[in-house]
């Protein structure tokens, strides 16, 4: 059986706000943070703090929060186990600016001091704040007026402006100094993966690093936070309002590495630094997350087909036909890696004659479990060309067809490439003659790989019949 909690809900709203001022928790009583960061610009902070507690209801103001927290995410329970219960909590973010501080005004009285040169002082004028939308109206005297050149002074701040987001609860609980243990949901912490990847002179091995990048524009900054990441794609609720979000400077800072923990996580990554860190406000901070030395590396060069070519005569297609150039390597033990690869950019750097690493391009890669393959692109060859020639075409129906190629390899290079020509052909399809010998990819497409010797040239001659509905 369910029991109702409408009349307990009733109570806590009826319950009228405490009478003493309210106690503050500010950063400073934090005793530990930590922090996971999600790669869907949000993070989970939870964080133990003393506060102070009063007999009876006690109003306590729980400040330094993220100015992105999610109000509704926000969990509390005592650490040390005696009774304690938020009967209300109130989310104050109505920030204290100059213009919010105008816009309090309206309607009641400040004073303009104004310098008078003759006099050589201010001199005070009371004015009305009748309007503050693109710039503020004052009635001073019996005029209206704008624009009028002085320094605002203003009695007092209001009671519901303040000078950072804060949460204000009404507690009840046994009194005296207590740990508290909070966690809520932020928008506003992000992070990625880049890696860096250098190979050898023959293309055969590779160094490999793994950056993590933090982005922290929360509106809050966490000293000596223990830091977790979670890689995955993570289901959320999305909401119709979003605020924006401001534009800021980041400064980096770049970190050495004390190694990144991985471990499952339901469906997902979770990487834990292995020492405390500081995650500042409006702060891009790198990590090292991985290193792996050596790992054997395979350069293919690659001609793409398209498959509408088997279906009706192209005649003569363009010609110096560029070839994809791709580095793939095994995520294994084996191979000196074996950790989940968060997704993230590629980018590969090559050494010259001098020695100087070059750039030679860059890819993006997907979440990559460990086992698994990593193709990276990094860009089109120079000195390998191909041309592609329909030699014959015919109909033998509706939607069937038959059609003979020609594709000639080009070598500029010293030294023999391999080149992969991949053929996605669709439907039903049948290789009637090749003059070389070819590989069945997956239903729709075939595969030619072919050496093709140092400044020299190979011709693949092939016919196939293609049946598409």
């Amino acid at each position: 059986m369910y029991r109702s909690c409408l009349p307990a809900l009733l109570l806590a709203l009826s319950v009228p706000l405490a009478a003493q001022e309210p106690t503050r928790s500010t950063a400073q009583e934090r005793r530990t943070v930590a922090l996971t960061i999600y790669n869907q610009d949000f993070g989970l902070v939870r964080e133990a703090r003393d506060v102070t507690l009063g007999a009876g209801r006690s109003s306590i103001e729980f400040r330094d929060v993220a100015g992105q927290i999610e109000p509704y995410t926000v969990s509390v329970r005592a650490a040390d186990g005696r009774p304690f219960r938020i009967l209300e909590q109130n989310y104050r973010y109505d920030l204290l600016s100059p213009e919010q501080l105008v816009q309090k005004y309206v309607g009641r009285e400040i004073t303009i001091y104004r310098w008078n040169e003759r006099t050589g002082r201010d001199e005070a004028v009371q004015a009305e704040v009748l309007a503050a939308n693109n710039g503020v109206v004052l009635r001073m005297g019996d005029e209206i007026t704008f624009g009028f050149p002085g320094r605002m002074a203003f009695p007092e701040v209001p009671e519901n402006l303040i000078a950072e987001p804060t949460l204000m609860w009404m507690a009840e609980g046994a009194a005296g100094r207590r740990q508290v243990e909070v966690s809520y949901l932020t928008r506003g912490m992000s992070w990625r993966a880049d890696y860096v990847l250098v190979v050898n002179d023959s293309d055969t091995r590779g160094d490999l690093t793994g950056w993590v990048t933090l982005n922290n524009t929360s509106g809050a900054s966490y000293r000596n936070a223990q830091l977790k990441l979670v890689a995955g794609d993570v289901q959320r609720v999305q909401d119709e309002i979003r605020r924006a979000r401001p534009e800021i400077a980041l400064r980096a800072a770049a970190e050495a590495a004390d190694a990144f923990a991985e471990e499952g996580l339901l469906e997902y990554h979770l990487y834990t630094l292995q020492r405390p860190t500081d995650v500042l406000q409006n702060e891009q901070k790198q990590v090292t997350l991985l290193e792996a030395a050596g790992i054997g590396l395979q350069k293919r060069l690659i001609l793409a087909g398209q498959r509408y070519w088997y279906r009706t005569q192209t005649g003569e297609l363009p010609s110096r036909q560029k070839l994809g150039v791709f580095l793939e390597f095994e995520n294994r033990e084996r191979n000196g890696m074996g950790m989940p690869l968060p997704r993230g950019i590629v980018r590969v750097y090559k050494a010259d004659r001098s020695g100087a690493q070059q750039f030679v391009g860059e890819d993006r890669i997907d979440h990559t479990p460990r086992d698994e393959r990593v193709t990276i692109k990094v860009g089109e060859a120079f000195d390998v060309v191909a041309d592609r020639r329909q030699m014959e075409w015919r109909a033998l129906g509706s939607c069937t067809s038959e059609s003979r190629w020609q594709i000639q390899l080009r070598n500029h290079k010293d030294e023999v490439v391999e080149v992969d020509v991949m053929e996605p052909v669709g439907g039903d399809w049948t290789i009637i003659q090749s003059s070389h010998e070819w590989t069945r990819v997956d239903a729709g497409t075939f595969r030619f790989r072919v050496p093709v010797g140092a400044r020299a040239e190979t011709t693949i001659n092939y016919t196939a019949r293609v049946r598409w509905c």
